[in-house]
């Protein structure tokens, strides 16, 4: 055989063979855009969580968590969680339910919301059916009533603004009772 023909019959070989393998694996690649549009299932997760330099930030349980990556929204059943600032609790947060927006930046919790405030001069429990907290800044703000019980105090709020940073609370439209520690 010719050398001409050798090349022209590998040439169409390649070309038929590269055609091929080029149309057949573009059609099944995964396109990176549709997993964004995936929304992810856990049950059972637990979660420990550092901030940037390394230390425990926080720990939770959340018995399911449902994810939209593409609206950054989470679902959360029966949320128990700890937060940490300098390597020791500070506070507690539990609740049925927890809705996280714009990739958990808000998290508004409800059904049987607990937080508990953990310090040196004793605790500080929030009760009430709803309240939105803020991860980053650790604020927590509501506008349900609030029952609020310290070690010297014990009362109702409708509405709360609470700053767990500092430790400053705003409350509204306050009933209840006071007795300092003597």
């Amino acid at each position: 055989m010719d050398t001409k023909v050798l090349y022209v019959i590998a040439i169409a070989v390649a070309s038929v063979s590269g055609g091929f393998y080029y149309f057949s694996g573009k059609a099944k690649k995964l396109d990176v855009d549709t997993a964004k549009n995936m929304t992810y299932s856990a049950h059972g997760v637990h979660l420990t969580q550092t901030d940037e330099q390394g230390n425990l930030y926080v720990r939770a349980e959340i018995k399911q968590l449902q994810q939209d990556m593409q609206q950054k929204t989470s679902q959360i059943d029966q949320l128990s969680a700890v937060m940490y600032k300098q390597g020791k609790a500070d506070a507690t947060f539990s609740a049925r339910q927890a809705n996280g927006y714009d990739d958990n930046h808000k998290i508004i919790l409800t059904g049987d919301v607990v937080v508990t405030n953990l310090s040196d001069q004793g605790n500080m429990e929030f009760r009430t059916d709803e309240i939105t907290g803020y991860p980053k800044t650790r604020e927590l703000e509501t506008q349900h009533q609030v029952i609020i019980q310290s070690p010297s105090s014990e009362f109702i709020s409708q509405g709360l603004k609470a700053n767990l940073n500092d430790g400053q609370y705003e409350f509204f439209k306050v009933r209840g009772k006071y007795a300092p520690n003597s």
